[in-house]
């Protein structure tokens, strides 16, 4: 069949993108080409909200035939957090049929170059843009976040992620020539001449194994990579979230269709209730790359496990705010109010741990003591979350009943500084929905450090007293080194304790934020400018996005001739 997409019509209305994409992450500047406010859609062949809600309920109960090879079952069984069973069902894969039918499409794929492959990237990346408001509504019913962060997390920010992969896989690509003339005197003889063809050769099969809470932020930045890159990809998507992913794969392969390729380049592997294909496919011969988002006993097994495979992981870790003193107490509040509370803390970047002097702290509302910190800390929240409406658009739905079970441990662990309550949603009787719980722990017992040293994912502070901000240094770097970190905040106004917070970070590799009191939050990142996680640590063994991230989805292989 004829290509429906030329290179010249993708490079034409692509390439102005990409090449402010690549400005943007050599100057780490501000800058998105997918709106962030809902009223942006409707236009220009987008979806509007409504249309996107009907788009996606006549999703529901329905068979997503992709028209995958090897498909011997349909699996399905997603339920909402907020209660809807969706009733979609999916193809189920014979590997050893849909494995082989993917490599078959690799060799037109590497040969297109590195340019075309990023303008097919771009292709799928803006039909997908043109669905948003239908994504935001998937990825609202499959991770229970509430319809504004779906909208935005599950959209835009996820599509400015691929759209930043995508970037760096060029960047990285295009760093070699294509050709070069090579010429060596030799003096009195004749010089030595050779033409050499230096091709960006993918590594085979990239497996992107999904998670719960982000389908689509983290399941994008590695997807595009591989793809960008010469890889297939084939998409795992989590149980409970699989519709996202399985849109995306859609988009995907009818895009490769019409561009001329090979549609089984991307293709989905849906699983039956309880199979965990995950350990059968991470060690497969023909997976080459995995990208993991999820627990850290998984990512650790993949890490010693799949040793054909170059594995990308991010994990978990225990992330940490020191608070030693304000000059706009009301604002840090506020903010880290906000952080707490956000998608019921069902973040990878969520603080979790506050480490407050004992002694108290210094604003620019006089001294505060510890309990005063704390007790402040909680009001803030229950202010935040006061009314109920605003709280449901903040918090979403509890995921799964594993974090319900975390949260409601946590108040046993020590003091409550604030209790979790429990919130109805009006729209969504069924969704389970809470307040964040503080506790309040003394950094120098040794039952309080076991409580606070372990991650506990979801709606769960503690207030942990230090004795000193070289006492919250040490604990910082411990717990960096031990246990990984997305994210770090500190709160000061004094350079040396500044100073010795970010010599804590840059020698741990983890990503500080400094003095937060306006609308940007610890637990939120740019693509584009930010690097999400760093790689270097325990809760990440890779960076969104850098070179590195990139850089080994493929090889260079050089072919020599005699001039």
């Amino acid at each position: 069949m004829a290509a429906e997409l030329t290179a010249h019509q993708l490079i034409a209305q692509h390439r102005p993108t990409l090449d402010l994409a690549l400005e943007t992450i050599r100057t780490r500047a501000y800058w998105s080409p997918h709106p962030e406010h809902p009223k942006a859609y409707g236009e220009n062949g987008s979806l509007d909200t409504a249309s996107g809600k009907a788009a996606f309920d006549a999703l529901l109960g329905t068979r997503l035939d992709l028209g995958q090879p090897g498909t011997d079952d349909w699996v399905g069984g997603e339920i909402s957090p907020y209660g809807v069973e969706l009733g979609v069902e999916y193809p189920h894969a014979d590997l050893d049929v849909l494995l082989p039918a993917m490599k078959a499409g690799q060799k037109a794929w590497r040969d297109a170059g590195a340019e075309l492959r990023a303008m097919v990237c771009l292709e799928i990346l803006r039909r997908i843009a043109d669905r948003t408001m239908e994504f935001a509504q998937a990825v609202m019913h499959t991770s229970g976040q509430a319809f504004m962060m779906a909208f935005q997390a599950g959209g835009p920010h996820a599509q400015d992620r691929g759209l930043e992969a995508v970037a760096y896989a060029y960047v990285e690509q295009s760093r070699t020539p294509d050709t070069a003339e090579w010429t060596k005197p030799q003096g009195k003889r004749d010089p030595l001449a050779l033409t050499k063809q230096f091709t960006p050769v993918p590594r085979g099969i990239g497996l992107v194994i999904g998670c719960n809470t982000f389908p689509t932020w983290n399941g994008y930045p590695g997807l595009f990579a591989s793809l960008a890159t010469g890889n297939a990809v084939l998409v795992k998507p989590h149980p409970r979230a699989v519709l996202p992913l399985a849109l995306t794969v859609q988009v995907a392969r009818d895009v490769l269709t019409e561009a001329g390729f090979d549609p089984n380049l991307v293709a989905l592997a849906a699983e039956r209730p309880g199979e965990g294909i995950a350990k059968t496919l991470a060690t497969r011969p023909e997976i080459r790359i995995i990208d993991y988002t999820g627990s850290t006993s998984f990512g650790d097994w993949l890490e010693a496990n799949a040793r054909q495979a170059q594995v990308f992981t991010e994990k978990a870790g225990v992330n940490t705010v020191i608070i030693d003193s304000t000059d706009d107490y009301r604002g840090m509040l506020a903010n880290l109010a906000f952080s707490l509370s956000l998608y019921s803390g069902q973040m990878c970047t969520t603080p979790q741990n506050l480490l407050i002097s004992r002694d108290g702290i210094r604003t620019d509302q006089g001294a505060k003591s510890y309990d005063e910190v704390t007790a402040d800390l909680a009001r803030a929240v229950d202010g935040l979350l006061g009314d109920d409406a605003r709280a449901n658009a903040l918090l979403g739905a509890i995921v799964n009943p594993d974090v319900k079970a975390r949260l409601e441990a946590a108040a046993g662990l020590g003091e409550v500084a604030l209790a979790s309550r429990e919130v109805t949603n009006p729209d969504f009787p069924d969704a389970v929905v809470r307040t964040p719980v503080i506790v309040k722990l003394d950094g120098a017992k040794p039952d309080d450090e076991a409580a606070y040293t372990s991650e506990c994912f979801g709606p769960v502070s503690f207030a942990v007293a230090v004795d000193s901000a070289t006492h919250a240094a040490e604990l910082l770097r411990r717990s960096i080194r031990e246990k990984g970190a997305m994210t770090v905040g500190a709160y000061t106004t004094d350079p040396e304790v500044e100073q010795a917070v970010q010599e804590v970070c840059l020698d741990e590799a983890a990503q500080l934020s400094l003095n937060l009191t306006g609308g940007v939050y610890v637990n939120q990142t740019a693509a584009f400018s930010d690097f999400h996680g760093s790689g270097g640590n325990p809760a990440a063994n890779a960076a969104l996005c850098d070179g590195a991230f990139v850089a080994n989805r493929f090889r260079v292989v050089e072919v020599r001739r005699q001039a």
